[in-house]
Parts: structure tokens; sequence; C-alpha cells
């Protein structure tokens, strides 16, 4: 394969590769019906536990980053929102059981999404070239990539960060031997992959997921400098690649063919 139709695609990991929402869904469970009963009979809904969570989530995430304590702290602060409300007093157990609630997360076996390795694969074999960004610890990130054995398709270009913004794409971009003319992100967060890569000028592929985190919903403004494409499913990233090559080989054909008359 040319080195014009060789890509550079960027991948993100969770939610991209590998399950994460469900987990931090189920824990959000267990914190919510444990909240509904040490608040009973208070009318504090399960929905008003769940909105003021999530707020306090994203709030968090904004100012420090993808940090593993940073989830099961948002868990004690809603206790301790609701239990100021309720003129109480929030107790010591309480916080060191949801503390415990919190980090267990990220002790559940990670799940890759149907068609990763089928999709890598195919995508090797083609030539292209593959790098993996995602957001959070060091520890915890490394631990998904070894079980799934990531480093098979991705070697040492592999890169974790604490925030995943426009700074930190680009800081990836420039340090790295990165054409933007033929690099793609490809991820399920509107807000930390596809709205840097716009901003970095590079093609983006949106993987749009159910139940998406809010914190990863943003109004995109897309100023048409690069492509994006919005599929649901990763095994429909090799074709999207595939008929952007094919078009711009077309386009150039026809161009050349115009500057020959």
């Amino acid at each position: 394969m040319s080195n014009t139709l060789t890509q550079q695609i960027i991948f993100d990991l969770d939610d991209t590769l590998v399950h994460c929402n469900i987990y931090f869904d189920q824990i959000l469970d267990e914190f919510t019906e444990l909240l509904s009963g040490w608040f009973a009979n208070t009318g504090i809904t399960a929905q008003e536990i769940r909105a003021k969570q999530i707020e306090i989530d994203i709030a968090g995430v904004e100012q420090i980053g993808f940090i593993s304590t940073h989830f099961p702290e948002s868990l004690i602060e809603t206790y301790r929102y609701f239990s100021r409300l309720l003129g109480l007093d929030a107790g010591f157990a309480q916080e060191e059981q949801l503390m415990k609630l919190g980090m267990s997360v990220y002790d559940r076996e990670i799940e890759a999404y149907p068609g990763m390795t089928q999709t890598l694969n195919l995508l090797r074999s083609q030539g292209h070239q593959l790098h993996l960004y995602t957001g959070g610890e060091s520890v915890i990130q490394q631990r998904k990539i070894d079980q799934m054995r990531l480093t098979d398709y991705f070697g040492e270009r592999i890169y974790i960060r604490r925030h995943k913004n426009v700074d930190a794409l680009e800081e990836i971009l420039t340090s790295g031997s990165f054409d933007r003319s033929r690099t793609w992100m490809i991820g399920n967060s509107l807000r930390t992959d596809i709205m840097p890569a716009l901003s970095a000028g590079i093609h983006s592929i949106y993987i749009k997921r159910p139940n998406e985190w809010s914190f990863n919903l943003v109004e995109l403004k897309h100023d048409a400098k690069s492509d994006m494409y919005t599929i649901s499913a990763l095994e429909e990233i090799p074709s999207v690649i595939a008929n952007k090559l094919s078009l711009s080989s077309y386009s150039g054909v026809k161009q050349s063919a115009a500057g020959s008359n």
C-alpha cells in the first residue's frame, strides 16, 4: 500500500474498543439504591440523587481530569449534599462504604466491544498505522490495555493522559510524525475525541453509543476543514476509511485529467 493510502488511525479506548460506562452505571444503580434507603421518607427521589451526582461528577472531571478517586468522591459529595439539605450529619461509616463502592468499578473484568479484534486486524492488514489514546490514570488504563493485549496492535503508539482535550491531542500530534491529511480520530465522546479532532484539522469517526455519559455530549462546530462521520459499530470503520480513500483517489484522477487538457 502506498504512503498516500496508508492512514494513521487514533483509537479512543473506553466505550470505543472496550466497555466502560456500563460498569459505572451498575455502581450508580447500587449507589442510588443505598441513598434512597438512607434518606427514606424524606422526599428525596432517586432522580434527584442521580441528577446531583452527574452534576458533581462532571464539574470535577472538567477541573481535575480523569483520576480514579474522583468517581467515589462524587458519590460521597452527593451524600454530603443531601445530608446538609436535610440537616443531617454525614456518617463516617457511610462515607467509607461509598468510597469502597466507587473504587470497586475499577476491579470489573474488562469486556471488548463486538468486532474489536476483527476491526483492528483488518485495518492492520491493510497497512494502516494504529495508535491508542486514552484518558485516565496510567495504572488503571494500562491494566485494560494488558488484559485486552492491545499492545499487539498499537505497540509503543499508546498515549495515556489525565485530560483529554484540544491541547492534549495537539501535543500528541505535534510531538509525533503525523500527517494530518491522513490522520483519523475514532471515539465515542463528542467532547474529548471528536471536538479536539475537528480543532486539529484531522478526520474523525464518531461511534454513537446508547446511554452516553452526559459529560461526553456537546454541540460541535464543524467548519468542514476535515471530515466527520457518525457510525454505530466498530465494524463500519474500515469501509468508511476505504470509501474516503476511494473518493480522494477519484478526485485526484479527475484533477489530473483536467490539468492535461
